[in-house]
């Protein structure tokens, strides 16, 4: 396997549906998206299937790069003025997304689904619970290419990203409750203290390290000098590299540490914004090619076709929870009007995370029985989440008039903000 070429494929074909999608007015993430579900070994037989298993390294350096980039999102004084919206919003699209679908599937499961040696009680409610807690978490990253691609500012576009990195944190914890009882209901009770246990040190010990990493890349970029951007980057890839390495080794939630890094960056220093439209200018764009074209290539159409209800109806019940909770947040938070309506239109993207707490799930024993049905169908819904997002995010950000150059498209907003 020639990977330099590989790689060449990838990015000149993700680069050129990018570029066709913007010729569309699609954003730039769905087409690249779509070169990777063209470059999948199941479609055409131009990328080789073991490239395709061995592209971890790849994917975790971006979202390495991309949750700094949300937790630098997340400066303090802006959060100020919307956080207690941001607070109530994300604990309601999150809590309520989870409801949602652990109802919404245990109620319809048993009717659209035969799970071979499975029963209620040991197979279908755990399922259910674990679908229900990979419901929380919203992918930033497809959002933040839009807000980046249209140069989008304002309220909706820092509450979204604002909303998108709390709840990631409230997935994680959600994760941890749901594998303990799925553990439990599974027969495998043993496992209730360490599956509690295990993933709040991982959260605790995240945000230590994340903060501790950040600290450090303040202290070098003090010795950098303005202009060297180039040196500044080499900084920051090194501190995420650690970091990420580091909570990998410690057992420690990656993604949460990482995006405290950025938390961290972004309220200490004067040259915080250089750094992150560094990141943006140089960095991103490579990085957003390689991830969402390899997330397309990732898809088993097998697995997607046997699962598809339920893949739908997770899309479905984790929209309709999305969507109540997160209006209910704002309207308890008395956010803007805008704020209300549109926010949840750009928490439909979902990946990084979920992928990742799947993954984990396979590593328990007593999930066994589900856990493979469980990464098919988030796989599945990541790739539909992740190709209707960035449409539903730009429709957002439209709406709510903070697309430079274009007219505000809802009628009523200058009413609701006055």
């Amino acid at each position: 396997m020639n990977t330099l070429l590989v790689f060449g494929i990838l990015i000149v074909v993700g680069f050129v549906f990018g570029e066709l999608a913007n010729k569309l007015r699609l954003p730039r993430v769905t087409g690249y998206i779509i070169a990777g579900i063209f470059l999948n070994p199941e479609v055409s037989h131009l990328i080789p299937v073991e490239f395709v298993q061995s592209t971890s390294t790849v994917t975790n350096f971006a979202l390495a790069i991309m949750t700094f980039e949300v937790g630098g999102t997340l400066a303090l004084e802006p959060l100020r003025e919307l956080g207690k919206g941001i607070a109530f919003m994300a604990l309601g699209e999150a809590e309520l997304a989870t409801l949602f679908v652990v109802i919404g599937t245990l109620v319809t499961l048993p009717f659209l689904i035969h799970i071979e040696g499975g029963s209620f009680i040991s197979t279908y409610l755990p399922l259910a619970l674990l679908l229900g807690a990979l419901a929380a978490p919203t992918d930033p990253s497809a959002t933040l290419a839009v807000i980046h691609q249209y140069r989008a500012k304002g309220p909706v576009s820092f509450s979204i990203m604002g909303v998108a990195a709390v709840d990631d944190a409230l997935g994680v914890i959600n994760f941890s409750i749901a594998a303990a009882l799925a553990a439990i209901f599974a027969g495998n009770a043993a496992l209730r203290a360490s599956a509690f246990i295990a993933p709040l040190i991982g959260i605790v010990g995240a945000v230590v390290l994340g903060v501790l990493c950040g600290m450090i890349y303040y202290a070098t970029s003090r010795f950098l000098r303005e202009e060297s951007e180039g040196l500044s980057i080499v900084a920051v890839i090194a501190v995420l590299s650690s970091c990420y390495g580091a909570a990998t080794l410690l057992g420690l939630d990656q993604l949460l540490a990482t995006m405290t890094v950025g938390v961290t960056v972004v309220n200490l220093g004067r040259s915080r914004d250089r750094i992150f439209k560094a990141t943006e200018n140089y960095i991103e764009p490579l990085v957003f090619v390689l991830f969402f074209a390899i997330s397309g290539m990732l898809l088993d159409f097998q697995m997607l076709f046997k699962f598809l209800p339920l893949v739908l109806l997770f899309i479905l019940f984790r929209s309709l929870g999305k969507f109540t909770g997160a209006y209910a947040g704002a309207t308890l938070a008395r956010s803007p009007q805008k704020v209300r309506r549109y926010t949840c239109l750009g928490l439909i993207p979902q990946g990084g995370i979920v992928i990742g707490l799947a993954l984990i799930a396979r590593q328990i024993p007593g999930l066994a029985s589900v856990s493979n049905i469980l990464l098919s169908v988030i796989i599945g819904a990541t790739v539909i989440h992740e190709l209707i997002g960035p449409l539903t995010s730009r429709i957002a950000l439209q709406k709510a008039g903070e697309l430079p150059g274009e007219a505000r498209k809802d009628p009523s907003s200058k009413k609701s903000d006055a």
